[in-house]
């Protein structure tokens, strides 16, 4: 081998390794990116769970203020009656 043989031979290992480390360097960079991704995409599951529970949780509170406003209502004309039966 000549010289300039050598020395292609050099600048081609020397630019496979670089493309080599740029390779490994992408790979490991959408790697965490995945992982971010899913970390992302877990607490946004976790934080619509609560919302969904927190919602729930609110419209039975509804539910129960309307019932026993009913049930307020009820009693006040059950009294209404019997003070005017009883006058």
């Amino acid at each position: 081998m000549s010289k300039a043989d050598d020395l292609a031979a050099a600048a081609r290992r020397k630019a496979q390794e670089a493309a080599s480390r740029t390779k490994e360097a992408d790979a490991e960079r959408l790697a965490l990116r995945d992982k971010q991704r899913a970390a992302e995409a877990a607490k946004t599951a976790r934080l619509k769970e609560l919302r969904l529970a927190k919602e729930a949780a609110d419209a039975v509170a509804v539910e129960a203020e309307k019932a026993a406003a009913k049930q307020a209502r009820k009693e006040a004309r059950a009294a209404k009656r019997k003070v005017e039966a009883a006058g």
